[in-house]
């Protein structure tokens, strides 16, 4: 339960911030199209690229093993999809949701 559970904290927070870096960086519109319930806007790699910023780039392409444009090609294709199964109810899940999603 309490692994659910941080897990939900960490899962909800990374979500929010996800959101937050889409929201600050001018695709706001995007990002709350993924949560909602309507229909899940496109997001293209570069515009992906400049609200995630280099060094979580960096991070997830060391982690993954992929290159910058293969990664952001993948992220801006799965992304929405992934981001509205996580997001159910048109909103972010909160932390006990959250871990009952993991």
């Amino acid at each position: 339960l309490l692994g659910g559970a941080a897990a939900g904290g960490v899962l909800s927070g990374g979500l929010g911030n996800l959101i937050k870096e889409l929201q600050d960086s001018g695709h706001g519109h995007v990002a709350q199209s993924w949560v909602g319930t309507g229909t899940n806007q496109e997001i293209a790699p570069n515009d992906l690229a400049s609200a995630l910023g280099g060094d979580t780039l960096a991070t997830l392409s060391q982690q993954t093993g992929m290159g910058h444009e293969d990664l952001l090609a993948g992220l801006s294709q799965h992304l929405p999809g992934l981001i509205n199964q996580l997001t159910p109810h048109g909103r972010l899940p909160t932390e006990e949701e959250a871990s009952r999603m993991v």
